[in-house]
């Protein structure tokens, strides 16, 4: 393991692809709590992309940020918390999106992190529930996506498959389901997030620190 200059700590073996000069990129976060659940967030109803959906946290990275600075910057925005561990590399994937920018590049990555996970920092504007998500719950996270759409349940669901849960360790909540939201938030090769109507792009393979 390696500790960088955001003192995260970053798994032996886990890749950090840097972003090509031009290069548009995204990051998504699967966190997950001492029991061995994933944390997603519902999305806005008038959001433009994926209105009241469940998502991982995740955004852009901003120009010369590297990958793992906006990891932890989007992490802290959206729910408050500290990254404070990356596990592995879930999987890189290339899209064209619908706003004219050509193709965009999304890492995401399972991660741990510090701070009250009974009270993630939500950006309301953004986000209107939380919950926590184990194998028993992931189908809720296929609520009010398209037929077929489910490229947020598929990514949740391949990083909680090699996760077990540590027994009698205490999680945020005594239950596994996910919560209402009134709180104040490398290994496999699974495809990660891309937007409603978007076309899948072919990408080089990313150059790794």
């Amino acid at each position: 393991m390696s500790e960088d200059q955001h003192g995260v700590t970053v798994d032996d073996g886990v890749e950090l692809p840097r972003p090509a000069e031009g290069e548009v990129w995204a990051v998504g976060a699967v966190i997950l709590d001492g029991n061995g659940r994933a944390f997603a967030q519902r999305r806005a109803p008038d959001r433009r992309l994926f209105p009241d959906c469940w998502d991982v946290v995740g955004g852009h990275v901003e120009p010369g940020e590297s990958l793992l600075g906006a990891l932890v910057r989007e992490v802290a925005e959206e729910t408050g918390w500290r990254v404070r561990r990356v596990r592995r590399l879930l999987g890189v994937t290339a899209w064209t999106g619908d706003d004219g920018l050509g193709t965009r590049h999304e890492a995401d990555f399972l991660v741990e992190v510090d701070g009250d996970l009974r009270r993630p920092a939500l950006e309301r504007s953004e986000h209107t529930a939380h919950g926590w998500f184990g194998p028993g719950d992931l189908d809720r996270l296929k609520e009010n996506r398209a037929p077929g759409e489910f490229l947020v349940h598929d990514l949740i669901a391949a990083a909680l498959r090699d996760v077990p849960a540590p027994a009698g360790t205490a999680g945020p909540s005594g239950g596994s389901a996910p919560g209402d939201g009134t709180g104040r938030g490398g290994g496999g090769g699974t495809p990660a997030r891309r937007p409603r109507g978007a076309t899948p792009a072919p990408a080089p393979a990313p150059e790794c620190s």
